[in-house]
């Protein structure tokens, strides 16, 4: 490589050189040094500078990836403490043999994810981002996979994606879960990943594994959310476990502005709640599936329990987690949903779950969604030695397990099938009437000044006048106690016809709105029509299955308990126009609930007695 370098170095153009040496290396990046990591040794006074040298002999993209480990200042913060020696010389024993023959990303993943945890660990920080364990990946890519390893043919390209790719794990697993099945099928796997270490492991495998920088430069730098790095791709499979619960307003400009897009853009069907964009990555992946005609996509995504239920239909319209779950079930893109272990995860004890997705659905899964209970004991094992917090594992078997009971699609203690209206509801807004009495009295009388068209007509002479003469015709008003609307009305228009004074509607609103006070005891308030005005505090949301007639549904468990309620009419859906907001939510505490019941009083009774027992004897120790 030296020679090669020496050779050409002062007569071809850059590039031009750099495809020279890296024939020469036989590989998509060089290093065209004179030094080893064991020459380096040979100059111990001169040995950062020579490791800076030897770093900066490598080809162009392979610094990029060195720079954002920060590879520089890591030599300088070692030679200042005099270490920088020891931990070359270290790197240099057979022992340490980090060779991807020896070391797989896989395995190399796992050794950056336990420093990174550890690091974090001592400084008790977390950055909000859950590795995903190995295990899990594994669990995934066979999801993705499995309806279609018997297509897998000879010089098939498939296209794989992960937008928060990490150190690329789910791109490497789910690329060799097909290979095994069929290694003449070809995989380009791309990915997105703004953290810049990992970022930096995931392109450096694909430097090792490929044979030149296509690969590599599949797996693109910075954030998926603000600027998609694949914008016109779509891609076979798609894999990815986002950050849980992390706010996304570093890209709130860039995300909102696509939004404002349409279905033009990613985001068309609505934004989360600005901490949390789970849903953000759902749809970038959704975004990208091919045509049903052309093969279709498969997805896997893995997420905490918020995007199952979290919000409900807004009542402005305005789209949100809800209007997102509506969007993908009623376009019948869940296959399953597999509920996990909890403690599974290096950062996080949470129960997490996995989305098995796939526009190109089979017959037997279409208008239906599997509900797979995989958190049972049956399910997982635990670990010999706890990492943070991941003390549970799955082994092959217990894989084998889920994916067994993915396939068979039965109903069972752990799987459960259910159409997709099972899982939506209509929000109904159920109004009940306003109870006011009615009093002229001082306190009430001096409450029609804080009223904003009483206010308003104090911007002219004219106004303030009429300001006090409704003060004065007022008080000239009996102060005894109304409870029936209509009567204190007559009595009010008669003392404003006696006193001259012509009012707009809104003052006089304001009058009957400073003299009421609500009362349950009264009677119902009716408008000019006869009609029953609404209390807006006793207004209350029934959420009704769609199974279910709306109005059936009020007669039978609304009305018996509240027979002056009525139903909302001007509430309706955008989309189909009929009474109510249409939500989803996925539930599965409601389809695998087990009731567990309480301890009998007696024993509660014994725990309690032998409980105060031992606080009166440990009081004695004290004070004896």
């Amino acid at each position: 490589m030296r020679e090669a370098y020496e050779q050409y170095g002062g007569e071809l153009n850059e590039q031009a050189l750099q495809e020279v040496l890296k024939d020469a290396a036989d590989a998509p990046f060089y290093n065209y040094s004179e030094y080893t990591l064991e020459t380096l040794l040979d100059e111990p006074s001169d040995i950062e500078r020579n490791l800076k040298e030897y770093v900066h002999s490598f080809s162009p993209e392979m610094q990029e990836i060195l720079d954002n480990f920060g590879f520089e200042s890591t030599i300088e913060e070692l030679a200042k403490h005099d270490l920088l020696y020891k931990v070359v010389k270290r790197f240099t024993q057979p022992e340490v043999d980090l060779h991807p023959d020896r070391v797989d990303n896989s395995t190399m993943g796992d050794i950056f994810e336990e420093l990174i945890r550890r690091f974090n660990e001592s400084l008790d920080e977390n950055p909000g981002e859950h590795f995903t364990p190995r295990e899990v990946v594994h669990l995934m890519a066979e999801l993705a996979i499995e309806p279609d390893r018997d297509t897998f043919e000879e010089n098939q390209i498939l296209h794989v994606y992960d937008p928060c790719c990490g150190t690329g794990g789910m791109l490497t697993e789910t690329e060799g879960r097909i290979k095994q099945i069929n290694d003449d099928v070809e995989v380009w796997s791309f990915g997105q990943e703004v953290n810049p270490q990992t970022h930096a492991i995931a392109k450096s495998d694909m430097f090792i594994k490929g044979e030149d920088t296509t690969a590599a430069n599949n797996i693109s730098d910075g954030s998926t959310l603000a600027e998609d790095a694949f914008p016109d791709k779509q891609f076979d499979y798609m894999l990815a476990n986002p950050p849980y619960g992390k706010d996304w307003k570093s890209d709130k400009e860039a995300v909102k502005k696509e939004y404002e897009q349409g279905w033009g853009g990613r985001f068309g069907a609505g934004l989360p709640a600005k901490d949390d964009g789970q849903f953000l990555f759902l749809q970038t992946m959704l975004s990208k599936m091919q045509d049903p005609d052309e093969g279709g996509s498969r997805v896997a995504f893995i997420s905490n329990g918020s995007p199952l239920f979290t919000a409900d239909p807004n009542i402005s319209d305005s789209k949100n987690e809800c209007s997102i779950r509506r969007w993908i079930i009623e376009n019948d893109w869940i296959e399953a949903m597999i509920r996990l272990p909890d403690e599974l995860f290096y950062n996080t004890k949470i129960t997490t779950y996995v989305w098995v997705l796939s526009n190109d659905k089979p017959d037997e899964r279409k208008e239906q969604i599997q509900l797979i209970d995989a958190s049972g004991e049956e399910f997982w094992t635990l670990m010999d030695d706890n990492k943070g917090d991941k003390r549970k594992e799955l082994t092959e078997d217990q894989i084998q397990n889920i994916l067994k009971i993915y396939k068979k699609k039965d109903n069972t203690a752990n799987s459960q099938i259910h159409s997709l209206r099972e899982f939506g509801y209509r929000k109904v807004r159920i109004e009940r009437p306003l109870r006011k009495n009615f009093r002229a009295s001082e306190d009430r009388i001096e409450q029609i000044k804080d009223e904003r068209a009483f206010q308003n007509l104090s911007g002219s002479k004219e106004g303030k006048q009429k300001q006090k003469a409704i003060i004065k015709m007022l008080h000239g008003i009996d102060d005894g106690l109304y409870k029936n609307r209509g009567g204190f009305e007559e009595i009010v228009d008669d003392a404003i016809e006696e006193a001259g004074l012509d009012l707009k509607k809104s003052v006089r609103g304001n009058i009957f709105n400073a003299l009421g006070e609500k009362d349950p005891d009264a009677e119902i308030v009716r408008d000019s029509k006869g009609r029953p005005e609404r209390d807006t505090d006793l207004s209350d949301y029934e959420y009704i299955p769609l199974e279910k007639d709306v109005r059936d549904y009020f007669e039978e468990e609304v009305q018996p308990y509240r027979p002056n309620a009525w139903i909302n009419e001007d509430m309706t859906d955008p989309n189909d126009g009929e009474l109510g907001k249409i939500g989803y939510e996925i539930n599965f505490n409601r389809y695998f609930y087990n009731y567990e019941s309480p301890r009998p009083l007696e024993n509660i009774e014994k725990d309690i007695k032998r409980v105060k027992q031992q606080v009166v004897d440990m009081i004695q120790e004290v004070t004896e």
